[in-house]
């Protein structure tokens, strides 16, 4: 008797899609001249922080609250290690925003939230970071899915699949709870072009 069952493979970047999406994240790194730049859209938030516990790349248990407070500039955005898409180029994103503004105290604070807190341990978390060159300021959070799923709803970017996830990157800039919203891939010229409207605006 013949077994036709078969053992279900994981889908992998070709070398085709792994060299587009290091195309685009070379494109959004530098900027494009002209009209030529990816589109993107902001939107104005007022986000209440969800009262939640999460671990970071070092296995300490932090608030989102006392990462955000008290810091001029916040940058948050939602990614999960083991991904080859998007996320990859946010990433580079924010290595290069640390390049450009510095890092530790005076820097921005960089925060990326695990969307696959099932798997996304501190080991996995310390890796994906290394990979980028993250310098001090920067963290690689998780936490229990409730807890996640709170973040996602407060943010306003909540996805029930971490493969449904878009990019979107928030900026926080002064002692408000004001943040800006910018949906879309965008390169580290546009970002910082946004921040100096926030600050501009005087929050």
């Amino acid at each position: 008797m013949t077994n036709t069952e078969t053992t279900p493979t994981r889908r992998r970047c070709t070398p085709r899609v792994r060299s587009l999406v290091l195309a685009v994240a070379v494109t959004l790194l530098i900027g494009t001249p002209g009209d030529a730049a990816p589109p993107y859209t902001t939107v104005d938030m007022t986000i209440d922080l969800p009262d939640v516990t999460l671990i970071d790349q070092d296995a300490q248990l932090v608030t989102l609250e006392e990462l955000v407070d008290g810091n001029e500039v916040v940058m948050l955005d939602f990614i999960f290690g083991t991904c080859t898409t998007i996320c990859p180029i946010l990433s580079a994103g924010f290595t290069n925003l640390q390049r450009r503004m510095g890092s530790g105290p005076g820097g921005p604070v960089l925060l990326s939230i695990s969307i696959d807190p099932e798997h996304d341990t501190p080991e996995i978390m310390t890796k994906y970071l290394k990979r980028y060159r993250a310098q001090p300021g920067w963290s690689f959070l998780t936490g229990d899915r409730d807890d996640i799923d709170k973040i996602m709803h407060a943010f306003d970017a909540y996805v029930p699949d971490k493969m449904s996830h878009q990019p979107v990157t928030f900026i926080k800039a002064g002692a408000s709870n004001r943040w800006v919203k910018i949906d879309g891939l965008v390169s580290t010229k546009d970002l910082l072009a946004e921040l100096e409207k926030i600050r501009g605006d005087g929050s």
